[in-house]
């Protein structure tokens, strides 16, 4: 049987819009039965598209408490004004809607960086010959807070608050377990905010 090539162009408009990464072989087969053809092809990875984001009713009334706000803050300027965009789908995204959140409803919240600080020693150097090249470091300098502390410190008529935040499959270290008894048995109250939805549940239930 003889075998024709085709063209990875057409391989990838057979696929339907999948994205492929990488086609390896490719070979059409010609059969007598139906006269048409077998495309038989060996694909390394296909990427998936990553399902759109939906933004929650909580977020979008977040949005609505932000505009209102800022419209009463600067009322000259209030037609103009952009408009507040949030969204709950990162770490970064959702500490910033329960931070937002806390202080337009009177309360007083903040982030704690427990990463430590990024120190860059290096530069660049030329030589007399006129070659460049870089000596030098980039050091990691641990931070001097509490290890295992909490993503956002908050006070909330009056009581200490503080809030984990973790996305996805994210859990947390014997070392935040540790913290989170610590600031329970003094009194305090502890919250693991894995989205938005659930941490405004929990607000107005607890406050």
């Amino acid at each position: 049987m003889k075998k024709a090539t085709t063209s990875k162009a057409a391989a990838k408009t057979l696929m339907n819009g999948a994205k492929i990464a990488k086609i390896g072989e490719i070979e059409t087969i010609p059969t007598k039965k139906s006269g048409g053809i077998f495309l038989v092809f060996t694909v390394g990875s296909i990427k998936h598209r990553k399902p759109s984001y939906k933004k929650p009713q909580a977020v979008r009334e977040l949005e609505e408490l932000a505009d209102i706000a800022n419209a009463k803050a600067h009322p000259q300027f209030a037609k103009y004004a952009p408009k507040a965009k949030y969204r709950d789908d990162s770490a970064n995204g959702l500490t910033r809607c329960i931070i937002d959140y806390i202080r337009l409803h009177g309360g007083q919240a903040e982030r704690i960086n427990t990463t430590g600080v990024l120190i860059d020693r290096r530069r660049t150097v030329t030589d007399v010959l006129g070659h460049s090249r870089t000596i030098g470091s980039i050091e990691w300098r641990t931070g001097g807070g509490t290890i295992g502390s909490a993503d956002i410190s908050a006070t909330i008529n009056g009581g200490s608050v503080k809030i984990e935040v973790k996305i996805g499959r994210d859990r947390q270290s014997e070392a935040q377990k540790a913290y989170q008894k610590q600031v329970e048995a003094a009194g305090g109250l502890y919250f693991i905010a894995k989205d938005f939805n659930s941490f405004v549940r929990w607000y107005r239930a607890t406050f």
